[in-house]
């Protein structure tokens, strides 16, 4: 445990120094955001570009894997919308908490942190955990909200949905690197070295941009932040972990990078469904900020639990 704990340690350590510079105005939110679009658009797509192009589709997309994950976020996402129903809270409100208890911030955190962690075997489970994220929740989440908000559900909302997600980098990067993989063909030898130069930059510049963007958080709605940290960290992985487990046929590393994915913090792109559509946006803020600074010891945890360190 100590030994995963001191591994997880200096990535946990990048978002703190983020955290610092953000906190002390050294670096202000318009650099933040900057520095975001680049590991968003071009570093981190670079990463996923280069794990996929090495990639087969088989490696990537498993049905067993898919139903094992789809099964255990649709029970933690019920859970957590059902309780905000109980609440009396409005469905788009019940929505993005539902959000944040299944959405995990894989992109940004669990793609680098989890492939050097467990290894460049990770990256096949890691990248088809992100894909389902971003196409099927991210996708539920604008679907409900309209649906709420203009009683149906229009052919121009569908529109909308296939274009954002044909204009996702990291859509984009993954599917551009399956098409080059099959190819059967080794990126040229410049081309792999500039990737992975570019690449490089994802770790450190996603992690200090995280911990900046934290800087801003509010803590507000705290007991309903706590609530879905402990859906994120700990019911998120736990009913993830039945379903590959004792429900499904998934093979055993994947369903353990499947459980770690599943333990990351809340994702940050959650915070900015709930400001774009002004739906309880400081709630998901002291969610993403109590998730986070708490998955320095439960993250490791995981990790020590499925690798038996």
């Amino acid at each position: 445990m100590l030994a995963i704990f001191l591994k997880t340690l200096p990535f946990f350590a990048l978002i703190g120094l983020g955290w610092g510079a953000g906190r002390l105005r050294f670096f202000p939110e318009a650099a933040t955001e900057w520095l975001t679009r680049f590991v968003f658009y071009f570093a981190l797509s670079a990463m996923l570009f280069r794990f996929a192009a090495n990639l087969s589709l088989a490696e990537i997309f498993d049905p067993a894997f898919a139903l094992a994950y789809l099964s255990g976020c649709t029970i933690v996402y019920l859970l957590a919308f059902g309780v905000a129903l109980l609440r009396k809270v409005s469905i788009p409100e019940a929505s993005i908490e539902a959000q944040c208890a299944v959405i995990g911030n894989t992109g940004f955190l669990g793609v680098p942190m989890l492939t050097v962690l467990l290894g460049p075997a990770a990256a096949g489970p890691v990248l088809m955990v992100l894909a389902i994220d971003l196409i099927v929740f991210s996708s539920l989440f604008t679907l409900i909200i309209t649906a709420a908000r203009e009683g149906h559900v229009s052919p121009r909302i569908v529109k909308v949905l296939s274009i954002g997600l044909l204009k996702n980098p990291m859509i984009v990067s993954m599917v551009a690197g399956l098409l080059w993989s099959s190819t059967r063909q080794p990126l040229p030898a410049p081309a792999d070295e500039f990737l992975a130069m570019l690449g490089a930059a994802a770790t450190p510049g996603a992690l200090f941009a995280i911990g900046a963007s934290l800087a801003s958080k509010s803590a507000e709605r705290v007991s309903v932040a706590l609530w879905l940290t402990f859906d994120k960290l700990v019911l998120h992985p736990v009913a993830v972990a039945v379903a590959a487990l004792y429900l499904f046929d998934v093979d055993p590393f994947a369903a353990g990078v499947m459980i770690a994915a599943a333990a990351l913090p809340v994702a940050g792109n959650v915070y900015i469904l709930a400001r774009h559509y002004r739906v309880a946006p400081h709630r998901v803020s002291a969610s993403i900020l109590f998730s986070t600074a708490i998955s320095i010891v439960t993250v490791s945890v995981v990790i020590a639990w499925i690798t038996g360190t």
